[in-house]
């Protein structure tokens, strides 16, 4: 498959996704948004990942490329590509489907459970997310499920963690992707966030027991699996 993904920032890149995509023989390009590439014509891929960023869906002011990456992407489910939105990328693909993105009442940064909806056993991802995972979240944000969409699951801060749709649309609020590296990164750039807050771990807590992220990327491999790449 020709796979392209979209990057918001330089610390937020496809993580363990590189390698499994590598090793699968998929061909793998890309637009960083925040370097000013130009987006490609949709008919060059057939598989869009759309990465997260510490922006928001209503920023555009701040960051003008905003809005020609949501027609982007718009034009990309209208032609029938496969999509995955991860976190920032979940929001906007919510959004281009119609539904709302809001605040979440609770900032999620760390690791949390997040519990598989039962609706989500019934497609080719009810044996790829276990009953229960505990998973990484970074973000403050959040978005309500898309009409005819599948709800991928929730954790206690946030109810919507994700939808599934057409057996070829998915978005993620937690990532799947996350290596020690990433999350160091992802540390070294949002240390802001890291207030006293329920949901929200310390630096410690986030890179103890390395063996968490191994088991996330596995079910990241198997969801690539599942979406055809």
């Amino acid at each position: 498959m020709r796979v392209h993904h979209l990057q918001h920032v330089p610390f937020e890149g496809l993580g363990s996704m590189e390698a499994v995509l590598t090793e699968d023989g998929h061909s793998l390009t890309a637009t960083n948004l925040y370097r000013g590439e130009v987006l490609p014509d949709p008919s060059v891929f057939d598989l869009l990942i759309v990465m997260g960023g510490p922006m928001g869906v209503a920023d555009e002011n701040a960051y003008p490329w905003l809005a020609p990456e949501k027609r982007f992407i718009k034009a990309a489910v209208a032609s029938g590509k496969k999509v995955l939105g991860i976190c920032l990328g979940a929001q906007l693909l919510a959004e281009a489907l119609g539904a709302e993105v809001t605040r979440n009442p609770h900032r999620e940064i760390g690791w949390f459970p997040v519990n598989r909806d039962p609706a989500l056993s019934d497609t080719r991802l009810g044996e790829v997310f276990p009953q229960q995972a505990e998973v990484f979240h970074w973000h403050g944000d959040t978005f309500g499920i898309p009409e005819g969409a599948v709800p991928v699951g929730s954790s206690e801060a946030c109810k919507n963690q994700g939808f599934f749709m057409d057996d070829r649309i998915l978005a993620l609020q937690f990532h799947l992707e996350t290596t020690p590296d990433s999350a160091t990164q992802l540390i070294e750039n949002g240390r802001h966030e890291l207030e006293e807050l329920p949901f929200v771990q310390k630096e410690a807590e986030m890179l103890d027991h390395p063996h968490r992220f191994d088991a996330i990327n596995r079910i990241m491999g198997g969801v690539l699996h599942a979406l055809g790449a």
